[in-house]
């Protein structure tokens, strides 16, 4: 603790500081109480005496004005100390250590395969002087001459009614399994096949890939498949529809169910053999409309809708036929 004072012929000053504070005393010869203020450390530096010669006016809060100016000055001076002092600290501080648990999650989290960046399944490409054909790039015997008549009868016999569905958005067709009993009953069992002509493509909503398909040493069409997927685990499933739908559009060059492409035929199978009828799902109770083969039975979760459908509008007078 500092004291220092000053005095003149009528008045007496005072100051105290200590490490935080300090106090200032002012005293006159007249008989009046005297006044002790105390002000924050950060004033401290700005406080200055008046030693004029010249006697001036006493105020309690003479000089404080230049004090509080200078005060600012203070505390950005202090601001810039404090940063400056903890920046090295700051940056020296060790990171917080690791568990084992949380290495071992990390690892396991860089270790797995993101399939939505691509499967990495490029088809392997053979060496030009191999006698073995290339399916990945090759178009051998594409058009050389037809299949025996036999194999022609089984490609293009007419499928069975039996054997066509009927989606609930009414587009109808044909299982990718009755396709696979075709090939077999037209080529045999491991005549032919499908050989990939590119990487599988994975996009964020669906899997993509081109093959071609080969019939008895003999390349027959390119077609490529798609399939769409609804989270990342369900992409290896969609793999695989995407191989069924590639088989199925390269049998259309075979002539393979061609009905299932014409429109005429189409609209006469739904007006002789699917009906549209109204259900309700059991759980949310909503009811829509959707169209199944008349010799169908309504499966869980819908049920046939109890309550009358919304009438159809009636056609103008003016309307014509």
């Amino acid at each position: 603790m500092a004291s220092f004072i000053f005095q003149r012929a009528g008045w007496s000053l005072q100051i105290t500081r200590t490490s935080k504070n300090f106090a200032v005393t002012f005293s006159t010869a007249l008989p009046r109480r005297s006044r002790h203020r105390t002000i924050a450390s950060e004033a401290s530096d700005g406080l200055r005496s008046s030693r004029g010669d010249t006697p001036r006016r006493q105020t309690p809060y003479h000089g404080l004005e230049n004090n509080f100016r200078s005060t600012k000055v203070y505390q950005a001076q202090q601001a810039r100390a404090a940063t400056t002092a903890t920046a090295p600290a700051t940056s020296a501080r060790p990171p917080p250590p690791t568990s084992d648990r949380t290495a071992r999650a990390a690892d396991e989290v860089v270790g797995t395969d993101d399939l939505t960046a691509g499967l990495s399944d490029k088809p392997v490409q053979l060496d030009e002087h191999t006698r073995q054909v290339d399916w990945a790039r090759s178009f051998h015997g594409l058009s050389t001459e037809a299949f025996s008549k036999e194999a022609a009868e089984a490609l293009l016999a007419p499928i069975e009614f039996d054997d066509i569905e009927v989606k609930p958005d009414g587009i109808v067709y044909l299982p990718e399994i009755k396709y696979r009993r075709i090939l077999n009953k037209a080529f045999g069992p491991g005549a032919w096949g499908l050989a990939p002509r590119g990487e599988t493509i994975v996009t964020t909503k669906a899997v993509t890939r081109e093959y071609a398909l080969v019939a008895l040493g003999r390349l027959v069409s390119v077609a490529r498949g798609e399939q769409d997927y609804f989270s990342p685990e369900g992409i290896p499933t969609a793999v695989e529809g995407c191989k069924s739908n590639a088989l199925m559009r390269c049998c259309k060059d075979l002539g393979v169910a061609s009905e299932l492409w014409d429109p005429r035929w189409i609209r006469k199978f739904i007006a002789d053999h699917a009906k549209e009828i109204w259900v309700e799902h059991q759980v949310t109770q909503k009811r829509k409309k959707i169209w199944m083969r008349k010799d169908d039975q309504i499966r869980y979760p819908f049920k046939v809708s109890t309550a009358s459908s919304p009438a159809a509008p009636r056609p103008s007078s003016s309307s014509r036929y």
